[in-house]
């Protein structure tokens, strides 16, 4: 596509900001192209970003065919910069030890099963009893639940206290 100087301009204050979530880049090449030419769906601009930092590199790789909205440029850019941003965010988080921790789901055993109701309660390790109904349970399903089958489960706070929302098999019985 030609040359635009409004265009670089842009991307070059884009490119700038980045700084401001990792000082260290090292390299930004933006790579804008228009390669389609559909006549129902208009042209569709192509982003690419290939970021270099101490010890890697981060590719922005914006599909325009996957984005409707890429029909404008300034819009393809800032949504290949947007994720850019993330991309760094994430970066600096992992050199900084930083990542999210999922804390495993809660452990229990089917201690009560009233199948004709739809519910039951779990014993959990912690020794807390908690209510699930035939609903939250995953597959194979409330009615292959026997007593002492072990699970895992998710808890959240229901009317009348614990209530496991999503009851998984772990896959032994006791």
């Amino acid at each position: 596509m030609p040359h635009s100087e409004a265009i670089e301009k842009n991307i070059r204050e884009k490119a700038a900001k980045l700084d401001d979530f990792y000082e260290k880049i090292i390299g930004c090449r933006v790579l804008v192209e228009a390669p389609h030419r559909h006549h129902r769906k208009g042209k569709l601009y192509h982003v690419r970003i290939d970021l270099t930092l101490p010890g890697s590199e981060i590719v922005i790789n914006r599909e325009p065919s996957r984005h409707a909205s890429h029909k404008d440029l300034y819009v393809a850019i800032r949504d290949a910069f947007t994720a850019a941003r993330r991309k760094i965010q994430d970066f600096t988080r992992r050199r900084r030890g930083v990542m999210k921790i999922h804390e495993p789901l809660p452990q229990g055993r089917v201690a009560k099963i009233f199948s004709d109701k739809g519910f039951g309660f779990l014993d959990a390790t912690d020794g807390r009893e908690i209510y699930f109904h035939s609903n939250s349970v995953l597959e194979p399903g409330f009615a292959r639940l026997e007593i002492g089958t072990e699970v895992t489960f998710a808890e959240e706070q229901g009317v009348n206290g614990p209530q496991a929302s999503t009851v998984k098999f772990s896959g032994r019985r006791s």
